[in-house]
């Protein structure tokens, strides 16, 4: 500028705000955290809700239940994406109009807590079972009490929403007595029996398992191919009179991967539907255990790969052998008749129908161990076969077993104990092993210890889910099983729809649920079984309603630890039954069961529950298809008579950047806290909106500096916009009747949006609904709306319409996207909010959405709108090459000629300030054809652009270029600069 040129920038009403660039989110954020608590955030809206409901105009409830995280350890970053999304809905359902209650909650019960209290005192050199189980307990919640701290204020940090100050607990006195109560109605409805059967087992842990508390891991485990010869002794003659005779001298061959479960086997099982032969070796290679002359039965499908893995160099197909030849062989044990085994095994084994068995693997025929296995056990059910307990808790045989006595199967540690090997010798030494190696492949573990279970046969408590319930309950169906299959499939909603699926296949294949754990951190199986009596006597269990209210009362006065007190039986049996004609069960309950029961002491119960007990909402990630969905849909189908939820969301799981699951050894984590020390939690909370979460989900640092680039241009538009705002009043406000086209078309975008925003948000699509008002902040804003109307807002008057009608609809995207936004980037836009509306009682977060009319619709004027938008895009292109050439530095000193070949886009452009539009300082439009030098965009036909220089001379203050500048009072003005200087 020279010296005698007036400086008018003093004069330009250019944006005032303090809102910073520069965001600062892991400094500020928890500034926001104090004052939403010192206010009482959640409390307020609760007292809204009251208001309206006074007033006449209830807002109606919506509640997403918790699903329990466990209370043990920091948080991961699994649990941050869990809540986030529970909190985006909590709010997004609370601003669109709901009364939207969350109550946060811990799972404090079972194994990990017990396990990490007798870590420590393994660590001491103690010894957990001399320790009172009370007092044990009580270092257990002790224990849960200090994480639950620790991982509330680890969630309040994320910016999660709810009802902190009192969540529920499952070992809260109230939580047990409930939970006792709840089991106890299985007691009563005849659905609960004690049964014999394998369950999987922790030898580490001495405990059953649920399926829930099972992961897969790759896993090496021997495999097996084992004779079992045809029983020809005088005791099965009679039998074997109706045999060919080939088959008296054949063996049946199995294959397993658990050697330890041969000596309990009790059968052998085919499938009558495969085509199985007699196979007679020929000639074998070195190293070969097989025998020249030998036949073997194996189904035709498997023998080849078989007698390969054998070593058989040659064999042939003697013949076919039917099912009913097979159905009439007896075996014997592999172990008949081995010196020490002192006639253990001296039993026949008999062959049987299944329909488990296959030919996709083995050898056709399947090892019927029915103490190891489901399979084998339904098998053993239905042909009446022993079982054996031949396996004690710690995973060693029983001392008094033959050959094998106390040798381990797993070690405490959790290793790979003698007795595969031990068996697989004596299996080589009575001649019955065929072929052996080692095969990896997935195998269950327990996922506290990560050591490998086994399948037990042993006691347990079960839910029987086929058994009709005497309950009074059959809407919905008379077993827990019709239930659940029913409100799958009727009663609710699934989020993404697959998760329907998925737990109806689980549901509709499960075996009975088994609810007994042999450890001490629990609630108990709140039971008295008669003494003398057999599981299967209609008074093996005590089943009185008095009884069971003395236990409920003692257990919300004193909590569950009174049941292990010496004299509790004696209290609660005295003068109802005589207390020493029966036992107390001190098993306690699968931790899933607690739960599982979550909405009897959480929904039903409390006073910011639901009216019907009933949650609009249950969301975890997709493991809980086979833990809390299931569990507590199994629960409430047997104490409901149907499941606690209308809906379900499930998300996937989180991967480093590369979709490798994490983990600590490979250095590949991503903890929540460091992403909040480094970003803030608002960019973690944008991490989990920009993602699709029903699928497994990426993070890293790459990723995560994408996440924070997005978030830097949509401050950047609320910036832009608070600036503009400054002063705003409602005397400066412009009807929308009397608004241009350009403001008509950012309403019909408004109106848009706030339909696809409520969708979005009621289909929890957060994806969508950030991409969307994303765009519309980048595209539709910033790069459109913004930019035109800057020069109105900088040099207009302030009392001139054209710059109040820009307010006017600045204010109106303002409290829309704000509050869109709101249930997602929770600190940001409270901050954005307070900027307007400075105040100690003000925030975002008790405003609700507001209502947008929906005559802002305008379908033509929206379509008019695109085509204009893409003639502006072709004289900003056409523009772009005259700057890249140095010709124009700025848009302002070109006066276009636009020629346009379609009559209707001429028409619509002649009624639209194209020179504002294009931000040029004049434009021309005709219909003349044109030239061969203009420019062309190929995307927009029937558009092509010729370069002007505009003509005049450079206004000082708005810098358009005008023939009328330097004619005015105020020099080297344009009039309408000039009127605005009082001119």
């Amino acid at each position: 500028m020279c010296a005698d040129t007036p400086d008018y920038r003093s004069t330009v009403f250019l944006p005032e705000t303090g809102f910073p660039m520069r965001a600062g989110l892991p400094q500020r954020e928890p500034d926001w955290l104090a004052r939403w608590e010192e206010m009482g955030i959640y409390d307020r809206l609760r007292d809204k809700a009251a208001q309206a409901a006074a007033a006449g105009t209830p807002r109606a409830p919506f509640t997403l239940h918790d699903g329990p995280p466990y209370a043990n350890g920091h948080l991961h970053i699994g649990h941050a994406l869990n809540k986030v999304l529970k909190d985006f809905i909590v709010r997004s359902q609370q601003m669109m109009g709901r009364d939207s209650r969350y109550v946060p909650g811990w799972d404090c019960h079972g194994l990990p807590i017990e396990w990490k209290i007798e870590e420590q005192y393994r660590a001491k050199g103690l010894n957990k079972d001399e320790v009172n189980v009370v007092d044990f307990r009580q270092e257990c919640r002790r224990f849960a009490e200090g994480w639950a701290d620790v991982q509330r204020e680890e969630f309040k940090r994320l910016g999660v929403t709810g009802n902190w100050a009192d969540p529920y607990l499952t070992m809260a006195y109230h939580a047990e007595a409930v939970i006792a109560e709840e089991f106890m109605k299985f007691v009563m409805n005849g659905s609960l029996y004690q049964g014999s059967k394998p369950v999987m087992w922790s030898p580490v842990e001495k405990t059953a398992l649920a399926e829930a508390e099972v992961e897969y891991h790759d896993h090496t485990s021997h495999q097996i191919w084992v004779r079992f010869r045809v029983d020809t002794s005088d005791d099965f003659r009679g039998k074997d009179a109706c045999l060919a005779p080939d088959l008296l001298d054949a063996a049946v061959l199995i294959w397993t991967t658990t050697p330890w479960t041969i000596p309990q086997n009790r059968a052998v099982a085919f499938n009558p539907v495969l085509s199985y032969g007699l196979y007679q070796v020929e000639d074998v290679l070195e190293n070969s255990t097989a025998k020249v002359g030998e036949t073997l039965l194996l189904a035709d499908a498997l023998a080849e790969g078989v007698l390969a893995q054998a070593k058989v160099a040659r064999h042939a197909r003697l013949r076919g052998v039917t099912a009913e030849e097979l159905r009439a062989l007896v075996l014997q044990h592999p172990f008949h008749g081995i010196e020490g085994g002192n006639g253990e095994w001296d039993y026949p084994v008999p062959m049987l129908p299944g329909d488990h068995v296959t030919d996709d693997a083995g050898t056709g025929f399947v090892h019927t161990a029915p103490s190891h296995g489901d399979d084998d056990y339904q098998l053993g059910q239905k042909f009446g076969l022993p079982m054996t307990y031949n396996v004690e808790p710690d995973g060693s045989y029983r001392a008094d077993l033959p050959i094998f006595g106390g040798q381990a199967i797993l070690t405490p540690e959790g290793k790979e104990g003698p007795a595969n090997v031990s068996v697989i010798k004596q299996l080589a030494y009575a001649g019955a092993l065929l072929a052996k190696g080692k095969l990896k492949h997935s195998y269950p573990h327990s996922w506290r210890s990560k050591a490998p279970v086994i399948y037990r046969n042993t006691p347990q408590w079960f839910v029987a889910i086929d058994t009709p319930l005497d309950d009074g309950m059959t809407t919905y169906g008379q077993t827990i099983r019709q239930r659940a299959l029913t409100s799958i499939n009727q009663l609710v909603q699934w989020t993404p729809v697959t998760g329907r699926n998925r737990l109806h296949s689980m549901i509709e294949a499960r075996p009975d649920w088994v609810l007994s754990r042999q450890r001490a951190w629990g609630v108990p199986l709140t039971c008295f079984v008669k003494k003398g009596a057999k599981p299967t006597d209609a008074d093996f269990l005590l089943r009185n309603p008095e009884v069971n209210a003395r236990i409920a009362a003692a257990f919300e006065a004193e909590g569950a630890d009174v049941w292990y007190v010496e004299g509790f039986k004696e209290k609660v049996l005295d003068g109802i039954v005589d207390p020493a004609a029966y036992d107390q069960v001190y098993d306690v309950l699968d931790v899933w069961f607690d739960s599982g029961s979550t909405h009897a002491f959480v929904l039903r119960d409390r006073v910011d529950g639901t009216a019907d007990g009933l949650a609009d909402l249950y969301l975890e990630g997709t493991d809980q298809h086979r833990g809390w969905f299931h569990s507590s849909m199994l629960q409430a189908c047997g104490t409901k008579g149907r499941a606690p939820y209308r809906g379900v969301l499930t998300h996937g799981f989180t991967l480093d950047e590369k979709g490798m699951k994490m983990s600590k050894s490979l250095g590949n984590t991503v903890a929540p806290q460091e992403v909040i020390k480094d970003y803030g939690a608002d960019i973690l909370r944008l991490w989990v909106a920009q993602s699709d979460y029903t699928i497994d989900l990426r993070i890293g640092k790459e990723i995560l500096k994408g996440v924070a680039d997005s978030y830097r241009r949509l401050r950047n538009t609320l910036r832009f916009m608070l600036g503009a705002l400054k002063g705003f009043s409602e005397a400066e406000k412009v009807a929308v009747a009397d608004m241009p086209e350009m403001e008509r078309w950012v309403l019909h975008r408004l109106a848009e949006l706030d339909s696809e925003v409520r969708a979005g948000y009621a289909a929890y699509d957060f994806q969508g609904v950030f991409q969307k008002l994303f765009a519309f902040c980048t595209t539709d804003l910033s790069s459109v709306y913004f930019d035109v109307i800057k020069d109105t807002l900088y040099c207009d008057g302030p009392e001139s319409t054209r710059r109040r009608v820009a307010r006017t609809v600045l204010d109106l995207v303002f409290h829309r996207l704000v509050t869109w936004l709101a249930p997602v980037l929770v600190f940001t836009m409270e901050e954005v909010w307070l900027e307007r509306y400075p105040g100690d009682r003000s925030s975002v977060h008790l405003e609700d959405i507001p209502e947008t009319p929906a005559e802002w619709l305008d379908g033509p004027l929206a379509a008019k709108w695109v085509r204009i938008r893409q003639v502006r895009r072709a004289v900003t292109a056409a523009l772009e090459v005259q700057r890249t050439a140095k010709v124009i530095g700025s848009s302002l000193e070109a006066a276009p000629v636009v020629h346009v070949t379609d009559p209707a886009l001429m028409a619509a452009l002649q009624g639209v300030n194209m020179a504002e539009v294009c931000i040029v300082s004049a434009i021309s439009l005709t219909a003349d054809p044109e030239p061969p030098e203009a420019f062309r965009l190929p995307e927009v036909p029937g558009v092509a652009v010729v370069f002007e220089r505009a003509e005049g001379e450079k206004c000082e203050r708005c810098w358009q270029i005008l023939p009328d500048v330097g004619s005015h009072a105020h020099a080297s003005t344009c009039a309408r600069c000039n009127t605005v200087l009082g001119g």
